[in-house]
This record gives structure tokens, C-alpha cells and sequence, in this order.
């Protein structure tokens, strides 16, 4: 029984801590290194990284509760919801906007891994 709790708190755990980690980050009031346009492509980097990051942590989650294939989209659709209420939080932190443009982002580096794991689960081990 202890193993099987262990295990949860594994899976399950770390999309959340990086859930609250995305939050506190777009919670600060500037970012900006000052390094202008390689300040500003690296940021967006960054939220495709970390939303495929979050899209693959929610996936491998999902997948002890339903078909590998079904937790791909639920972890798409959890990742981009998420990433849609990030950009909404920003409008209201002083000194940040929230932009349909990195929804998309954030929503295309989700989408990227979970077509990475669907990739994966096509190809025989």
C-alpha cells in the first residue's frame, strides 16, 4: 500500500509543483534581462520548453488512469487551458500582459511533445 502512495505522489506531483512554478513566475512584476530581442525570443523559448514539459508530466500522470493515447489529449487540453489562465493572470500583475501569441506558443510546445509521445507509442519498442 505504501508503494502504490509513493508511486502517486510521483506521477501526480510533479505537474502541479510546476503548475505553481509557472504561477509564481508570471506573478512577477518584470522578467526582462534587458538583453532586448535575445531577452525576448529566449522567453518565448522558455514557455514552449516548460508547457511541453508540463503537457508530457500531466501525460505520464493521466496515463495510470486511462489509454496512453486518450492522456495525450487530455494532457494538450489540460496544458493549453492552463497556459489560456496563465496569459489571463498576467493581465493583472503590474508590469506583464498576457497575449494570445503565447498561448499559442505555450500551447505549441504542448503540442509538440504530446505528438513526440504519440510518435513514440506508434513505434515499436
Amino acid at each position: 500500500m505504501q508503494m502504490a502512495r509513493l508511486r502517486a505522489v510521483n506521477v501526480w506531483l510533479p505537474p502541479l509543483i510546476l503548475m505553481a512554478l509557472i504561477f509564481l513566475l508570471s506573478a512577477q512584476p518584470s522578467l526582462n534581462s534587458g538583453l532586448g530581442l535575445a531577452d525576448h525570443i529566449g522567453r518565448k523559448v522558455v514557455h514552449f520548453g516548460q508547457y511541453a514539459l508540463l503537457a508530457f508530466l500531466w501525460w505520464r500522470a493521466l496515463r495510470t488512469r486511462m489509454q496512453a493515447r486518450t492522456a495525450t489529449l487530455v494532457a494538450l487540453a489540460i496544458a493549453s487551458a492552463y497556459a489560456a489562465t496563465d496569459e489571463l493572470h498576467q493581465i493583472f500583475v503590474h508590469g506583464r500582459h498576457g497575449t494570445p501569441l503565447d498561448w499559442l506558443i505555450d500551447t505549441a510546445g504542448a503540442t509538440f511533445a504530446m505528438v513526440r509521445v504519440r510518435t513514440r507509442l506508434r513505434t515499436p519498442a
